[in-house]
């Protein structure tokens, strides 16, 4: 090969962000980036698995292939499958992307299953390689991730999986327990909500209230004050709740917390100490019960 020619080839690799070689892999990537042809990428993604070549790298990618393709099942399958096949390190992330699937078609009960593990794990010491921080990405952009700021996103997601089932008071108690650790605005914003359709007004206008001023992280985003602003038109439209009303919710009648605490007992025996998060719910339940 011509020096030339090698140069050019190196620049075509970095400039469509192309691995370098001609493994099935390679190929996949050529056929989803360059050549826009996202069901030969899956095909020579699936070779690339079946061959053990970047396996982690090929799973991930076709996986993504076929969720822009609408193939929700096909990727749940495919992860369900062939994650065996990858290195333990990738298995956290794998989660991530099978929790988001699990959202995209509806999947709440498995959803919310998957997100109860991974806190299980948090609980463990598991997370992370048993390290305090990870290296994390968002927008394009690297960030370090604490192992709260990694609790207080899975509560978020696991709160928003009960308000699809609308069980708002076990979603009330998680999003809580997320406020704890790492207040945020979308998540106020989710809290009022659960707050409202258990016709605890007063409670909603207060939460709802610390975003518009200013006092929680996202507070400035204007989708998040957009979405306060017609939660709380929401309450002002809603009668004054009457005495009985007051109260509704505040019987956590089924055993979410409860069979957390047991879930705790089986999944570490012997660790006298648990993670503040726990501790804090059960606190807020015995709170809510007096």
């Amino acid at each position: 090969m011509k020096k030339g020619s090698r140069k050019d080839k190196e620049a075509f690799h970095v400039l469509h962000k192309v691995p370098s070689g001609d493994g099935p892999y390679v190929r996949a990537k050529l056929a989803q980036l360059v050549q826009k042809d996202p069901e030969e990428a899956i095909v020579l993604f699936w070779k690339a698995i079946n061959a053990r070549d970047r396996v982690d790298s090929a799973l991930k990618d076709m996986v993504m292939v076929m969720k822009q393709l609408d193939r929700t099942e096909d990727a749940i399958e495919a992860i369900k499958s062939f994650r065996v096949l990858c290195f333990k390190y990738a298995q956290e992330s794998l989660d991530n992307v099978l929790i988001d699937l699990y959202k995209k078609c509806g999947k709440v009960d498995e959803q919310i299953a998957l997100l109860k593990q991974k806190l299980k794990l948090i609980y463990q010491g598991k997370v992370f390689n048993g390290k305090s921080t990870k290296s994390a990405r968002s927008h394009g952009k690297k960030f370090q991730a604490s192992v709260g700021q990694e609790t207080s996103r899975i509560l978020g997601y696991l709160g928003w999986a009960y308000m699809q089932k609308t069980n708002y008071m076990d979603a009330e108690v998680v999003y809580r327990e997320a406020q704890m650790i790492q207040p945020n605005a979308n998540k106020a914003c989710n809290l009022g909500l659960c707050l409202i359709k258990q016709a605890r007004y007063d409670e909603a206008r207060l939460v709802l209230e610390d975003v518009l001023l200013g006092r929680l992280q996202g507070s400035d985003d204007l989708k998040s004050r957009n979405r306060a602003k017609e939660l709380l038109l929401e309450v002002e439209s809603q009668q004054p709740p009457d005495e009985l009303s007051k109260f509704m919710g505040l019987n956590l009648e089924d055993d979410f917390v409860d069979g957390l605490e047991k879930l705790m007992s089986e999944w570490a025996p012997f660790r006298s100490k648990r993670l503040p998060i726990f501790e804090e719910l059960s606190l807020f339940r015995d709170q809510l019960a007096c």
